[in-house]
Order: structure tokens, then C-alpha cells, then sequence
């Protein structure tokens, strides 16, 4: 037989009427007309193909195969109901395999070490950490959640903004102790400068202060031009220039002494720190949690 052909429904209200032991019984438990349930009951027999229940004005009672139909539609219910709160438990806890994206730097960086301490707190929970500066296709690869940085491209994605996406300037102490610490924004243009190609406009710095002034220098002594934050960091430590880096790549450094920001009076453009995930109705509980501590982390380092 074709389970198409009947409609599972059905098997709901019939065992619930086995087990109210009358349509009126049942209709009540069920919030329907008793009209309806005898209704559903007789397309029940129909799409069947036999008489499941024996009916008279005072009793009701099951025939042979309505007892065997009952006992076995009682345990298909009992396993789609297990099925749904399996589901649920998904949701609702955190646990399985959560597979995140981000760019290499902010991957190692910031986003490692919390997934490590996440797998430190929930147990059932596996990580799998996928690190590219390309964009990711999250459907395609099957990725519960993305972090980018910048400018989001329109997708059909669902974003949650984590914060701003804050750059400084810093140099290394030897860098200033042979050049000097530039002192307004124009002095930065005679400095040797570490360049990342990746950013839009890689020579081009545009500053402003808290006044709303705001300056444009052309950087025009690059001395180190790279296409990774990792290896443009390394130049400024290795004191080659000035260097404009995202704050949660440098932030450690200035604060241990190895880069000092400069012209901290004047702040470069600001961007954003999204996550990102596919669009659904029921966003895994999982991915929530990794989002408000990702969210956490952010705003911290502000």
C-alpha cells in the first residue's frame, strides 16, 4: 500500500480515541467537533482499506485489525514524537558538530581559542574551524556560521553585528627611536610604510579627530608590501615601518610594549564584525551561543 494515500493525521486522532474509549471522549481531548473526529475516523477506514473500530450509540469497541493497527500506530507515533524531541534537544542545548568560517587572522587569533574553551564547557559539542580569507559558501559547504570582516556583500544569509571593526597605526619602539614619532598626520607621508594589499586603497590613510577634522595622507615610501596580516605584523615588529593593522591583531603587542600606537588622537575609518549563518526559522542553539560569546569577546576589546 501507498502511505501516501493516507493521511497521517489521522493516526493521531485515531489512537486517541482508542484511548479516550469514545468519539465524544476524544473529540474533547482533541479541541474538534465529534462530528469530525467520526468524519476522520471513516476516511481513516477508508484510505485503509478495513473496519478498525466498532461502532454503536453506547459503546465503541476495536476489531481484530484496529487492535493490531492500534498497537502498531501507537509506536509509530511514540518514535515520531522521540524523533521530534531529539530534534528539539539539538536546539535547545549545545552539542554535535559546529562547523565555523573565518578569515585566517581572526580565525587563529580570537576565534580558535573560543571555540577551545566552548568545547571546554559543553562536552557533547565537537568544533570544526575552517580558516580562508576567501568568502566561504556557507550552504555549500555546509557551515553553521561564518565571521566576517568589513563590508557584507548581499547574500541570503542572516547577519548578527558583533561590533565594530576597529584599525590602529603602530610602529615598533626601535622604528621610532631611528624616525621619530610623527606628531600629526601629514608626517606620517615621509615614513616607511608596511603595506597590505588586500585592503581597499593600501597606501591611502584617511584620519580623523575628535573634533570632526579630518586629513588624507598618501603613504609614499612603502618599504614591505604583503598580502597577509600575519607577515605585515611581523614586518612592523621587525621594525620595517609604520603599519595600519586591525586592533585584535596588534592589541597584545601595544599592550606589551613590542608596537606602540601612534597618533592615538586620530582614529582611521571604522568597519564592522558580522556573523553570519543561513537563514532559518530556528537558529541551532549552538550557533546562538557561539555568537553572544563571540559578541562578548568583541566588545571587550573596544
Amino acid at each position: 500500500m501507498d502511505i501516501s494515500a493516507v493521511n497521517l493525521n489521522r493516526l493521531a486522532i485515531f489512537v486517541a480515541v482508542v484511548e479516550a474509549g469514545s468519539l465524544t471522549a476524544a473529540a474533547g481531548r482533541l479541541g474538534l467537533a465529534k462530528s469530525m473526529v467520526s468524519k476522520h475516523m471513516q476516511l481513516l477506514e477508508a484510505e485503509v482499506g478495513v473496519a478498525l473500530l466498532v461502532r454503536s450509540t453506547r459503546t465503541l469497541r476495536l476489531t481484530e485489525a484496529g487492535r493490531a493497527f492500534y498497537d502498531a500506530t501507537r509506536q509509530v507515533l511514540q518514535a515520531a514524537e522521540a524523533a521530534i524531541e531529539q530534534a528539539r534537544s539539538g536546539r535547545e542545548s549545545v552539542q554535535g558538530k559546529l562547523r565555523v568560517a573565518a578569515p585566517v587572522d581572526y580565525g587563529v587569533m580570537v576565534v580558535a581559542p573560543l571555540l577551545s574553551r566552548l568545547r571546554a564547557q559543553y562536552p557533547g559539542l565537537t568544533v570544526e574551524l575552517l580558516c580562508a580569507d576567501h568568502r566561504v559558501d556557507l550552504i555549500a559547504e555546509g557551515i553553521d556560521v561564518a565571521v566576517r570582516l568589513g563590508k557584507l556583500a548581499d547574500s541570503g544569509l542572516q547577519a548578527a553585528r558583533l561590533g565594530p571593526l576597529l584599525r590602529w597605526l603602530v610602529a615598533s619602539p626601535g622604528f621610532i627611536a631611528r624616525h621619530g614619532m610623527p606628531a600629526t598626520p601629514a608626517a606620517l607621508a615621509a615614513l616607511p610604510y608596511v603595506e597590505l594589499t588586500v585592503v581597499a586603497q593600501p597606501d591611502s590613510l584617511t584620519l580623523s579627530d575628535a573634533g570632526g577634522q579630518v586629513q588624507e595622507v598618501a603613504m609614499r615610501h612603502t618599504v614591505f608590501s604583503t598580502n597577509t596580516a600575519y607577515a605585515s605584523r611581523a614586518a612592523a615588529l621587525a621594525g620595517d615601518g609604520v603599519l595600519r593593522a586591525t586592533v585584535f591583531s596588534v592589541q597584545d603587542d601595544v599592550a606589551a610594549g613590542r608596537l606602540v600606537r601612534l597618533l592615538p588622537d586620530w582614529s582611521l575609518p571604522a568597519s564592522a564584525i558580522h556573523a553570519v549563518y543561513p537563514a532559518s526559522p530556528n537558529l541551532p542553539h549552538k550557533v546562538r551561543v557561539f555568537i553572544d560569546e563571540l559578541k562578548t569577546i568583541v566588545m571587550k576589546k573596544i
